[in-house]
């Protein structure tokens, strides 16, 4: 018998969509690392990456209504499986009031795919938050450990490329186990890229 897959999980007024388990970093702080779970979800590793037809039956159970925001984030990066994130926005967004779309990326889907996909994101979603971490290409590297040689740079242009489109909200995030210069350093990037910067706690 097959086990059950957490495709969503409620985190207080947010429900969060786990699309997949891939992700290109291995950042330093990752919750994957210690846990396989979070915030007393189900396991969050997923025997199979879940299709169309199990993302929309999974779904159909919940009350769309009762939400806050729906949020793209589990234990992988959403964007590795950007056609499925859009397919799954766009059901999302033919369901009977719809909360808002928010989407938490590492900001490398350009490094990903191969290609700039703020514009599509940016008129899918309605808000993207960019995990940056760190205000530095050294340390940026250092704790996000990513596959990717050119990734800091990548993920500014990619933060750049959605504030031009002028669609969704662009936020970009720090995990508060950096130090308070750094978190200073990282505000004024992301206002230098057009974003505003959210300091997120390390269990948050």
């Amino acid at each position: 018998m097959t086990k059950a897959m957490t495709i969503s999980y409620v985190v207080g007024n947010n429900l969060y969509l786990n699309l997949t388990n891939k992700c290109p970093c291995n950042c330093t702080f990752c919750i994957r690392n210690h846990a396989d779970g979070a915030y007393g979800s189900d396991p969050l590793w997923l025997e199979h990456e879940p299709d169309m037809n199990e993302i929309m039956e999974d779904l159909r159970k919940r009350d769309l209504r009762k939400f806050r925001e729906i949020v793209f984030c589990g234990y992988g990066e959403p964007t590795e499986r950007l056609d499925v994130l859009l397919e799954t926005a766009a059901y999302l967004r033919s369901r009977e009031k719809c909360p808002k779309l928010r989407l938490n990326t590492n900001g490398l889907g350009d490094l990903i795919h191969g290609r700039s996909i703020a514009r599509e994101l940016s008129y899918a979603l309605d808000v993207i938050s960019i995990s940056l971490n760190a205000p530095t290409d050294e340390e940026y590297m250092k704790v996000t450990r990513p596959r990717f040689e050119n990734a800091f740079e990548a993920l500014q242009k990619f933060t750049k490329d959605c504030v031009k489109t002028g669609r969704a909200e662009v936020i970009m995030s720090v995990v508060d186990v950096i130090p308070a210069e750094q978190i200073e350093a990282s505000r004024r990037l992301a206002e230098k890229l057009g974003a505003h910067l959210r300091v997120r706690t390390f269990d948050e």
